[in-house]
């Protein structure tokens, strides 16, 4: 496949990169094995003193970095400075607290013995990443598992080389050793080789459901253990009790943030009837002061869509919705700017029967719903066949939380933007797919969780009345 960095503003090609040979392949599975071999007989604290550092050349080079991941992509100059922000703030998290985190876990058994469950490393990785935030999604995996002691193969999106090798170029140069994170311009059909190859025993992949299919198909097929985040159609539901305007504000930033390129990021809207007209003609209001431009430019407030082919697909959704039935409240015209802009646009009357029903829309685009009570509201909302994220707006927090335990996801928020720390758990449930990153479940997520027991006075007649493993 072509890795290529064509600038989403100015539509020029900026750089292009050669694809990953075989040798480079090898060496990268070699050097990984042999690092994870070395990790074993280290302590999870050693490698901490490097992931600080990591985090402190990533806060160093931010303005730099930030330029690239705007080039690469497309997104606003200060969202790519703060995804650099949050990929430092995720390296400090698990230097200072991953060795606490992956201590012993003791049990309390009838054995006559101690038993604990280890939490050791499991070999080499493969990670699958997209380009909507080129150095966050890296990160999500590299920090926990660089703390683990499993080595990492990346395999970014086509289209943020740039990015890769920027990234990669910052654990290199914080002095983390060989094979800690290698960078592969590599092909799909070379990751299911990399994948299928025993030094390898592990794929983390955040993408599409056809993409998550195939990478789960073949780690299925080679008994790999294997993470998937496959994105969301997450539901913003406005409760009949929410105050409208607050609703609105937190509205139409999560739909505009990243040009609404995000997976998390609300794409249908359920509001209550006695707010729905009010709440679209403030989102309308919010939607008509976003101006377009260069993301480079701190006055652009709405920035073009990551690639040519990203808009067109996004385009012909609106298409297809509007030609089966639903109405533009909004938006939907095109902007007179050389760059892949969508102009924000406002759907409503879309019924089960319409073709885009059920599928995300990746881009600024939001579907308005009405709804008469809460239960219609709910239902609304697990009427998908995805469950990544989630908001829930009311007056009264606890509404909203009873409300938000029956939303069929994997994260719900209740009068809050969906915010990604390191401390929360990230991940989805149905077809957003499965396993979570981030957190003490992120940490343990490529892991052996390895049951020692130790007999202090063994008992060969097997006092304690279990099941002896040998007849």
């Amino acid at each position: 496949m072509a890795y290529k960095t064509v600038n989403p503003y100015t539509n020029e090609l900026v750089k292009s990169y050669p694809d990953a040979t075989s040798e480079e392949i090898e060496t990268a599975l070699g050097t990984g094995y042999k690092l994870y071999k070395q990790w074993r007989d280290e302590s999870v604290a050693s490698r901490a003193v490097i992931l600080h550092e990591i985090a402190d050349r990533l806060r160093e080079n931010e303005n730099e970095l930030a330029k690239i991941a705007t080039i690469d992509m497309g997104k606003l100059y200060a969202e790519s400075k703060g995804e650099v922000e949050l990929c430092a703030i995720i390296a400090d998290y698990y230097a200072d607290n991953g060795a606490d985190l992956l201590k012993p876990t003791p049990i309390s058994s009838r054995n006559t013995g101690d038993a604990e469950i280890l939490h050791q490393a499991t070999g080499v990785l493969m990670m699958v990443e997209p380009w909507n935030f080129p150095y966050y999604q890296i990160m999500r995996v590299f920090a926990p598992n660089f703390m683990v002691g499993n080595p990492m193969i990346l395999k970014h999106a086509s289209n943020t080389p740039g990015s890769a090798e920027a990234f990669a170029k910052i654990v290199q140069e914080a002095g983390a050793p060989a094979g800690s994170l290698t960078n592969l311009f590599a092909s799909y059909d070379q990751v299911a080789d990399i994948i299928a190859d025993p030094r390898v025993q592990g794929v983390a992949l955040t993408g599409s459901k056809r993409g998550g299919q195939s990478v789960a198909e073949t780690a299925g097929k080679n008994l790999k253990k294997n993470s998937m985040e496959l994105g969301g159609s997450d539901a913003f539901v406005v409760l009949s009790d929410a105050d409208v305007d607050k609703a609105v504000d937190l509205a139409w930033r999560v739909r505009i943030y990243n040009a609404g390129q995000v997976c998390t990021s609300d794409k249908r809207f359920i509001v209550a009837d006695n707010l729905y007209d009010e709440f679209l003609k403030k989102l309308k209001a919010n939607f008509e002061k976003l101006v377009p431009g260069d993301p480079m430019d701190p006055k652009t407030t709405i920035a073009p869509m990551n690639s040519k082919r990203a808009k067109e697909k996004l385009q012909g959704q609106i298409d297809k919705a509007v030609a089966g039935g639903a109405n533009v409240y909004y938006g939907n015209q095109p902007i007179d700017l050389p760059g892949q802009f969508i102009q924000p646009t406002i759907l409503t009357d879309i019924d089960k029967d319409n073709p885009e029903f059920y599928d995300e829309m990746f881009g600024p685009v939001a579907q308005v719903f009405k709804v008469s009570s809460d239960q219609e509201a709910i239902d609304l909302a697990n009427d998908s066949e995805l469950g990544l994220g989630g908001i829930v707006v009311s007056a009264d927090p606890q509404h909203g939380k009873a409300i938000a335990e029956k939303i069929e996801t994997g994260m719900v928020f209740v009068n809050s933007f969906l915010v990604s720390l390191p401390e929360l758990p990230f991940g989805g449930v149905k077809g957003s797919g499965y396993g979570r990153e981030m957190s003490q479940l992120g940490l343990n997520a490529f892991t052996n969780e390895k049951l020692v027991v130790t007999a202090q006075d063994p008992d060969w007649n097997n006092p304690a009345g279990g099941l002896a493993v040998f007849k």
